[in-house]
């Protein structure tokens, strides 16, 4: 089984959020920094599952990202941990691109890779929790598309794909090639083996321009998105503490739930 993971390089999510800065200009968050930003973590999930469909059926795991060239970061983490190969999509026109441009410009880089049974990633990005690129490359392909993938197990040519629902879990048979977003309870993603890293490390990351992967300028960048951040801030978070005095516990609870009621907490 061939597939083709995609992943974003994101700030570290772990590192507090008073620690990031907003750019009010050009409404960006600037990471602090000494930080290096790191695999979206949404889509190391999706590359675990990637990883396990390997071990169990064999074939290929290409990794694929869109950014500056020094997102290779991202594909040697991927190569370390079990993939095969990557490329980078990296051009100037491709700077400020909404979710549909980004589809486009990975859907354009998987048709040039090609000869692949499944494309995966990450349910959503942890910088910007869209969630939307894998349905929309899904649809730019032409392919059968299901999200919130927890299980994927081949079978006749085709996926049995086990999603989660708000209730439960449900199952589809679809055929391949296919487009799968993958949940975050999938597990913990392994960690990269020794030899893994070296491999990594070893390896030449091609980039792709707009030109290698025959994507039009105009259709992506700033100027063909579809939607635009209006304003960008920092969620500024306050605690407050009030002691309610009363004579009784019938009195304090009586009372503690009418101030709860005041503030909207019910």
């Amino acid at each position: 089984m061939n597939m083709i993971v995609c992943v974003k390089q994101v700030p570290d999510p772990e590192v507090p959020p008073a620690k990031f800065r907003i750019d009010a200009k050009t409404k960006q968050v600037m990471p602090p920094e000494g930080i290096p930003p790191v695999i979206n973590p949404f889509d190391e999930r999706a590359l675990e599952l990637a990883l396990r469909l390997k071990d169990a059926y064999g074939g290929k795991i290409t990794v694929l990202t869109m950014g500056s060239a020094k997102s290779e970061s991202v594909v040697k983490r991927g190569i370390s941990m079990g993939a095969d190969d990557g490329f980078v999509l990296s051009d100037p026109s491709f700077q400020d691109s909404d979710s549909f441009g980004t589809a486009h410009i990975l859907a354009a880089a998987i048709q040039k890779i090609g000869n692949y049974d499944l494309i995966l990633c990450g349910r959503q990005a942890s910088d910007w929790d869209e969630g939307v690129v894998g349905s929309i490359i899904a649809e730019n392909l032409s392919l059968p598309f299901i999200a919130l993938a927890l299980a994927i197990e081949a079978a006749d040519k085709a996926l049995k794909v086990k999603r989660v629902t708000t209730d439960g879990y449900q199952v589809f048979s679809v055929p391949v090639p296919a487009m799968v977003t993958v949940c975050w309870d999938v597990g913990r993603p392994r960690l990269p083996s020794g030899s893994g890293v070296i491999m990594a490390a070893r390896k030449k990351i091609p980039v792709w321009s707009a030109a290698d992967i025959g994507v039009d300028a105009g259709q992506v960048g700033k100027g063909a998105a579809r939607k635009e951040a209006a304003e960008l801030s920092r969620r500024e978070w306050a605690r407050k503490c009030e002691i309610i005095q009363a004579e009784t516990p019938d009195e304090a609870g009586t009372k503690l739930a009418e101030k709860l009621r005041e503030v909207g907490a019910f």
